[in-house]
């Protein structure tokens, strides 16, 4: 790690904080306009290493909130271009970035080596998928609930997943987890603002989860909700290592 790229970093941690951070490896589950903003940050406050997952690649409706979205990126991997951001931040930095869709099948290969994990999941059934996994290995992670369909950063928290009101995914997340049996509280960030336009078929079934996590609802967004709440979590992450 180049000193000087962190210094002011260092003023406000300390030589031990700036070590524990680049020691420390955070997985960032879903790179768009949550999990890109997360990414960035970790990054600019010297974490070490890095697990990229995202399947998807770049689409010109992602510019409107997503940091990896320019006309110059469109048609590639969000994987290789978050990935090409953070080592022209810290070209020391370990990163390792697969091009998959997280399901029962991979997710203990792709998480392995992980302190934190970031979820920035945004269809249901992945979701649901990682965080079970992740309460049942008592693994340390923060999980992102809905950014679209808002407008006001105000109305962001940090909370516990119980806390939690007014937002239909984190609901979802509620329900769903409870009828698997997974019980545990766990850190999130959501937003208490009522959805603005009205959200299709708030209550479904287990049975389609997967089938939802593939045909999302297409909603609105504006550039800063995303970025707010992803920066969120990545504060939690940053604070919960140099506490630790």
């Amino acid at each position: 790690m180049n000193k000087a790229d962190f210094y002011r970093t260092e003023l406000l941690v300390g030589q031990q904080g700036m070590q524990k951070l680049a020691q420390t490896c955070v997985a960032i589950i879903g790179l768009g306009g949550v999990g890109s903003y997360s990414a960035e940050a970790l990054a600019r406050s010297g974490i070490g290493k890095f697990i990229l997952i995202d399947f998807d690649v770049i689409e010109a409706t992602n510019i409107n909130r997503q940091i990896l979205a320019l006309h110059s990126t469109i048609g590639k991997p969000k994987v290789e271009i978050m990935q090409q951001r953070i080592l022209d931040i810290n070209p020391q930095a370990d990163v390792i970035m697969y091009k998959e869709v997280l399901d029962k099948e991979n997710q203990e290969r792709l998480l392995t080596g992980a302190d934190y994990c970031v979820d920035a999941i945004d269809s249901l059934g992945s979701k649901i998928c990682l965080l079970e996994y992740l309460i049942k290995n008592e693994d340390k992670f923060i999980s992102v609930m809905g950014a679209g369909n808002r407008l006001d950063l105000f109305q962001v928290h940090l909370s516990t997943i119980d806390k939690s009101y007014n937002c239909p995914l984190a609901r979802r997340v509620r329900k769903l987890l409870s009828k698997r049996g997974i019980q545990g509280n766990f850190p999130c960030v959501y937003s208490s603002e009522l959805p603005l336009v009205p959200e299709k078929n708030n209550d479904i079934s287990e049975e389609g989860v997967i089938d939802r996590a593939k045909q999302k609802q297409v909603i609105g967004s504006i550039s800063y909700l995303p970025a707010v709440m992803g920066l969120m979590a990545a504060s939690y992450v940053i604070r919960s290592i140099l506490e630790g």
